[in-house]
C-alpha cells in the first residue's frame, strides 16, 4: 500500500474575501484607528473590533436628535466592524431607542448614525465602516 502523503502546513486564517484591504488583519481585527469623519475623534483602537459583513438600515447621517427621529430614509450597508464588549469603545454615544435598537454616534461631535446596536443582543454593536475613517 502506498504512503499516506505528509499533511500539509495549516493555512494562516486569511480575512473574509470582502474584506477591504489594508484595514483587515489575517484575524479578522482591525488594523488601524477607526475615527469620526467629522470631528476626528478616536472611536475605536486597532485590534478592538472584527469584521463583519450584515446587511443593516442605518438612518441618513445627521445630528444625534434627528437621527433618534428618523424614519425610514436611510442607507443600507453591509461592511462593519462588530465590538462584542460596549467597554472596547474609546467614544461612542448612543441615541434613544427607536424600537429595539439604538444607533451609535460620535460622543464628541453627535454626528451619525455611524453604527447600530439591537437591545435583543447586548453583545453586538456594529460600526458602519462608510460612516468612520480610519488612521
Amino acid at each position: 500500500e502506498p504512503a499516506a502523503p505528509p499533511p500539509s502546513p495549516p493555512h494562516p486564517p486569511h480575512p473574509p474575501p470582502s474584506a477591504p484591504a489594508g484595514l483587515v488583519c489575517a484575524q479578522g481585527r482591525n488594523l488601524r484607528a477607526v475615527l469620526c469623519q467629522r470631528c476626528g475623534s478616536r472611536v475605536l483602537l486597532p485590534g478592538a473590533a472584527s469584521f463583519a459583513r450584515r446587511e443593516l438600515l442605518l438612518p441618513a447621517m445627521r445630528k444625534k436628535a434627528a437621527a433618534a427621529a428618523a424614519g425610514g430614509a436611510g442607507d443600507v450597508l453591509w461592511e462593519h466592524w462588530l465590538v462584542r464588549d460596549m467597554f472596547s469603545f474609546e467614544n461612542v454615544g448612543f441615541t434613544r431607542d427607536v424600537g429595539n435598537v439604538k444607533f451609535l454616534v460620535c460622543a464628541d461631535c453627535e454626528a451619525g448614525p455611524i453604527g447600530w446596536h439591537c437591545l435583543d443582543d447586548k453583545d453586538s454593536f456594529y460600526v458602519a465602516l462608510e460612516r468612520v475613517a480610519h488612521e
